[in-house]
């Protein structure tokens, strides 16, 4: 997300190099990324290992000034694909998510185009991002009574300050087969360590430029609750000697299904240090504790387990 905006293209050909060799294969970009810019910075990045990355992209979000530069119509649908292909400079995307709920665009007309566009090799799979419990469950009634491709996956904020997915989103996905990738899984660097209660957030961090009603605004970020979990989390590192952010990932990676973990390191330092939380397994005592301190609090009708 933030190739072409906080990071230029050298330093994002650095990036995604490192993340390959260290045995990485799945990168997650979209369209309305720097106005197209981080696509660009992806497809130069792979053209020589195409056939080896799962590339995954998204439309829905604003690319133009016209009544028809943004939806999931099936006008911006492939008007959105076909220009996507030409900044990643690729013939087919692997994942194609949609970015976001329409609900001007008819569920079925998003559909049939997606199909459609799968039918024709320009995409492998479809996605969706950011929806509900019902609106996934919806779209996949309607996949199966019309003979459209399903969903496969999702991308949702998921970490230990957020987990508010999982009171419908979660069980919907585990019922009907979709895969989570979770975003923010630091919680925008809330979870990382470098925050604290008597301190405001650095100038130029995430959560010092969030606008107030963003997710990871500072208000939302500062609470008494994730102070807890943050706690926790920093007192299972020093046990485990891994940092902060390795052991907030390496929960994340252990929750009902998540299939990928989408990080946005900003130097290869960064990366490396996300890495980290594989090849390591917390013990279950301290996932439970993570549970615990994190555990969404009890709402009607879900279930106790929450």
């Amino acid at each position: 997300m933030t190739f072409g905006r906080e990071i230029d293209e050298v330093p994002a050909f650095e990036l995604i190099a490192r993340y390959l060799e260290a045995g990485g294969n799945f990168l997650d970009t979209a369209d309305v990324y720097s106005a197209g810019r981080s696509e660009e910075i992806v497809g130069k990045a792979i053209e020589h290992c195409r056939a080896d990355v799962v590339l995954a992209t998204k439309v829905r979000f604003p690319m133009g000034n016209g009544p028809n530069d943004q939806g999931l119509s099936r006008k911006h649908l492939i008007q959105g694909l076909e220009a996507s292909l030409r900044r990643l400079n690729t013939d087919y995307i692997d994942l194609y998510q949609v970015h976001g709920w329409d609900a001007h665009a008819p569920l079925e007309e998003t559909l049939s185009a997606l199909s459609a566009l799968v039918r024709q090799g320009k995409v492998r799979y479809i996605g969706a991002s950011n929806f509900a419990g019902w609106q996934l469950v919806k779209a996949l009634s309607i996949s199966e009574s019309r003979g459209f491709e399903k969903f496969v996956s999702v991308q949702l904020q998921y970490s230990l300050v957020e987990r508010s997915i999982e009171y419908e989103i979660v069980p919907a996905c585990q019922e009907i087969g979709i895969g989570i990738i979770p975003w923010g899984p630091l919680g925008q660097g809330f979870l990382s360590g470098k925050y604290r209660r008597d301190q405001l957030p650095p100038e130029g961090s995430r959560l010092a430029t969030a606008e107030p009603d963003w997710e990871e605004h500072w208000s939302r970020r500062a609470t008494e609750v994730n102070w807890h979990i943050l706690d926790a989390v920093q007192s299972i590192a020093g046990e485990t000697g891994r940092s902060a952010s390795q052991v907030a990932l390496n929960w994340l990676l252990h929750q009902p299904a998540v299939s990928a973990v989408s990080v946005g390191a900003r130097s290869t330092a960064q990366l490396d240090e996300n890495l980290g939380a594989v090849g390591w397994e917390l013990t279950e005592e301290q996932l439970g504790r993570l549970d615990v301190v994190s555990r969404p609090r009890r709402m009607y009708p879900y279930p106790n387990r929450l």
